[in-house]
């Protein structure tokens, strides 16, 4: 099966210490991205067109303006915004006319519609996005096929909001009546357990900035934030 390709990454992701493989299965994906749009390859035909058409999103922009290849991401913007201003000059021929008194225009203007497609694109959105859903198959297609796949998933830290969502609502699809309740109550324990466990954490950090607390130990709190954030907003965030 072609999700056997995704094993090692996922299980290393369930090796980790983390508060959710998938995000840290995303958060690789990211850095290997950004690594990838600007190595070599942002001198590759395929890639600039790819990239002269998509281009990034406000998030991936910021990263790619703190990495040191400023050249390339130069000029891939210079690439991007020749395509840019020469579509939109010929869509811009076309002008809009009022839409009268009696009714608000609603129509979008080929300007507009451009400009809107153009906002919801991203290159490193797109090659993150096409390999999450591999990395998901792969879960199920272990939790079928390997038992000590099994014991790392349960032994997991859960997983952010996001994610238990994903997995909750794709379960259904990929396994038999048994399997997919034995995964729903172990994904519902792991999950609830854990966001409890960190959310615990969050309280005592909170105490903590109170005076009556200031001499307590600061116990498992003093990173609760980020981690708080794993799970609230399905991100990673580097040290």
């Amino acid at each position: 099966m072609a999700e056997q390709l995704f094993t090692i990454p996922v299980n290393d992701a369930f090796e980790a210490d983390c508060e959710c493989p998938l995000c840290k299965l995303t958060h690789d994906l990211e850095k290997n991205a950004v690594e990838y749009t600007l190595g070599p390859s942002y001198m590759e035909d395929d890639n600039r067109a790819m990239t002269d058409k998509l281009w990034f999103c406000q998030k991936h922009a910021r990263i790619l303006y703190g990495e040191k290849n400023r050249l390339g991401l130069a000029l891939m913007m210079k690439t991007h915004n020749d395509k840019t201003i020469a579509n939109l000059k010929n869509l811009a021929k076309n002008k809009p006319t009022p839409a009268g008194l009696l009714k608000k225009n609603k129509n979008q203007t080929p300007v507009g519609a451009y400009i809107r497609e153009l906002e919801d694109s991203c290159f490193i959105c797109q090659r993150i996005e096409q390999r999450v859903p591999r990395y998901v198959d792969t879960i199920f297609h272990l939790w079928k096929k390997d038992s000590s796949f099994i014991e790392k998933f349960k032994s997991c830290k859960g997983f952010c909001t996001y994610h238990y969502g994903m997995l909750y609502d794709e379960a259904p699809n990929k396994l038999g009546k048994g399997a997919l309740e034995e995964f729903i109550d172990t994904l519902n324990e792991l999950y609830f357990t854990n966001m409890e466990r960190v959310n615990g954490d969050v309280s005592w950090f909170i105490d903590k900035f109170d005076y009556r607390f200031k001499d307590e130990p600061w116990k498992n709190s003093k990173d609760a934030l980020p981690r708080g954030l794993t799970k609230a907003n399905h991100i990673i965030l580097d040290e």
